[in-house]
């Protein structure tokens, strides 16, 4: 269900996002620091995620790569490479929706994710200030996409800041 939510709300976003040029063209690449809450919705094994990407200002399209790294306080780890799409509401806030398969480590007693292969769907609603940077709030799905025996899937909730690299600030 959480897929298809955030399914549609790419598709959306994607349509809208093509029409929001202007206020994106002088983004820079960012280092995002995030948060939170892993396992918040099910309970299974919760923890304290910590989240560090590298979003490039490179474009493909509408689309934007980046990589991930994870740590979760229980012992996880998540270690990946995606695209996202940053969609803007005028100059402040940002709507990043992105995808991004990664390789995990970690089972414990409580949650297995069934599989080393697991792919996260990500929303991401944030407030840009003048120099670029953001402070936003991503929630988060990993599922393997029935890869392995079983599937539960997990979701986290992070509290996001995008430090902006290599631009000139300032309009």
């Amino acid at each position: 269900m959480f897929q298809r939510i955030t399914l549609a709300v790419f598709l959306v976003l994607s349509a809208v996002g093509l029409s929001s040029a202007p206020a994106q063209a002088d983004d820079p690449s960012f280092l995002t620091f995030g948060v939170g809450a892993f396992d918040f919705n099910r309970q299974k094994d919760e923890g304290v995620e910590f989240r560090l990407d590298y979003r490039t200002d490179y474009k493909l399209w509408i689309f934007k790569p980046f990589l991930t790294a994870a740590g979760v306080s229980n012992g996880m780890s998540f270690v990946g490479a995606g695209v996202l799409m940053d969609v803007y509401f005028g100059n402040r806030f940002v709507v990043t929706p992105s995808f991004a398969p990664t390789w995990w480590r970690g089972k414990t007693s409580t949650l297995d994710l069934g599989h080393a292969l697991e792919f996260r769907s990500q929303i991401e609603f944030a407030y840009r200030f003048d120099d670029r940077s953001r402070l936003g709030v991503a929630v988060s799905h990993s599922s393997n996409a029935s890869l392995g025996d079983t599937n539960p899937g997990t979701e986290s909730v992070l509290l996001n800041y995008s430090y902006p690299l290599g631009k000139v600030f300032g309009r």
